[in-house]
């Protein structure tokens, strides 16, 4: 048995491939989500390779009843989004994954073997063995199940594939081939079997969105590359940092914004970036190095939202405001992007969920405060007086931080962000860290605001008064 030396691209964790008589290479690479499943050294999917026309059979496991069938797999067509669940197969939540047979029909050359995935965050890598057989040994078995070891019966295995990467960038979309480049095919085989796992099992969401997988026949057609039903993408690639940083602004669904993206938010990006991973520091932590930025047309309402390594922009909602708000709700996101407190759910099984106002606090904090100051956009008025609470989110609650931060503790929000990467925010940490009661804090907060409101303009009540004694 030959092991070869593993070709690993990018941030992919490929561990080991087996097989008799063989040296088997595994190929893996990820690339930002828009690009069309397009890799370096992975072939593009196919939609006339050999697994087109074979037999997909789910011998263990739950399908997910969000995601597509079996099909899906062998359609020759890809997802258009990266949380496109029907155009994917993936097991059903909170389950430990499964195994997928495929019937090629007769024994075939088998000259590589490759499979795609494309969501944000851990369902995106790709863990699984492979294994193949031509059927003809004694005692085989077309679909053994979990428990029974394929290789007692009649299976050869033929590759450990982990794609999990060591930086914690999980997302976008990933391919991975496994091939024999000395022998030109990994053997003659009529039957697949994959032995899927998640990707973790902290939470439900481990198990991965597979969207294609591919069969290379030695001495079938030459595959025809799938392509997503759209024009060319239009993507926006720079770094930061040093090339510590890489970004990708993908303008395909709003081509009219491609020059102030490139112009106006790209340098805030390049800047901001690096300067929010300094201003949330913990130990053992290291933020995502690889962001991507996503113009969209089907955000209803919601002006940018991010989700892992990945920032989506309304693009009706950065038409109206790119000379306005636009590049401070990038701001925004890039905090929630540097944030990571999914991260506790993953590492810390006793992990205690962050309050929703400090999540959306701590990015306006930021952008209100340190950002753009100059707008006043965080400003406690007398229209806002009212509704003026530590937990009324976003700016307000910006606000009560900076207020916090001046007062008692400079390093207050690194501390909180620190703790709530870890999953271990209570609402004590604000008297170990400033000698007062949350709440205390908060009424001292808004005694002080009122005061500043009332020396400003003075109670209508007051102002009768001195005009009377005038």
């Amino acid at each position: 048995m030959k092991v070869s030396h593993l070709l690993i691209t990018g941030a992919l964790m490929l561990l080991s491939a087996l097989c008799s008589n063989a040296e088997v290479r595994i190929s893996g690479e990820g690339c930002p989500g828009g690009s069309d499943f397009e890799f370096k050294s992975v072939p593009a999917p196919a939609n006339n390779d050999a697994a087109t026309k074979a037999q997909f059979t789910l011998v263990d496991g739950e399908r997910d009843p969000n995601g597509g069938d079996l099909a899906v797999l062998h359609d020759g067509q890809l997802p258009v989004e990266e949380d496109q669940p029907a155009a994917n197969f993936f097991f059903r939540a909170g389950t430990d994954g499964g195994r997928i047979a495929l019937d090629l029909g007769s024994v075939i050359s088998v000259k590589m073997v490759c499979t795609y995935s494309w969501h944000v965050s851990t369902r995106t890598p790709q863990v699984y063995q492979l294994y193949a057989a031509d059927g003809k040994s004694s005692g085989f078995t077309a679909a053994p199940k979990r428990g029974t070891d394929p290789e007692s019966c009649g299976w050869r295995l033929v590759a450990r594939v982990d794609t999990r990467p060591s930086n914690g960038d999980d997302g976008d979309q990933q391919g991975v081939a496994i091939s024999d480049p000395t022998a030109g095919a990994l053997g003659n085989y009529r039957y697949l079997l994959f032995d899927i796992v998640p990707t973790e099992n902290r939470d439900a969401f481990g198990n991965t969105f597979y969207s294609e997988i591919d069969v290379i026949d030695a001495n079938g057609p030459a595959p025809t590359n799938t392509k997503n039903p759209r024009d060319k993408p239009i993507l926006i690639a720079f770094d930061a940092d040093g090339g510590k940083y890489q970004f990708t602004i993908d303008a395909s669904a709003a081509p009219d914004l491609k020059e102030w993206a490139d112009t106006k938010l790209r340098p805030v990006v390049q800047e901001w970036y690096p300067q929010l991973v300094a201003l949330l520091p913990s130990d053992g932590f290291e933020a995502p190095t690889k962001v991507t930025f996503r113009f969209r047309n089907d955000m209803a309402d919601t002006p940018a939202a991010a989700s892992g390594g990945r920032i989506n922009l309304n693009s009706e909602w950065f038409r109206r405001e790119r000379e306005g708000e636009a590049r401070g709700a990038v701001v925004h996101e890039m905090v929630h992007v540097v944030q990571n407190y999914d991260r506790a759910q993953r590492t810390n099984p006793d992990a205690k969920p962050t309050p929703g106002w400090l999540v959306e606090g701590i990015p306006d904090y930021i952008r209100w405060f340190l950002y753009e100051p100059e707008t006043n956009g965080a400003e406690i008025t007398g229209r806002n007086l009212a509704r003026a609470k530590y937990d009324a989110s976003y700016r307000i609650t910006g606000n009560f931080l900076h207020w916090v931060t001046q007062k008692h503790d400079r390093e207050i929000v690194p501390k909180l962000n620190a703790a709530a990467r870890r999953g271990k925010y209570t609402d004590q940490l604000w008297k170990d860290w400033t000698g007062k009661e949350l709440l205390e804090l908060d009424e001292a907060w808004r005694k002080a605001n009122e005061d500043r409101l009332n020396a400003m303009h003075p109670k209508v009540g007051q102002a009768k008064t001195n005009a009377g004694a005038k």
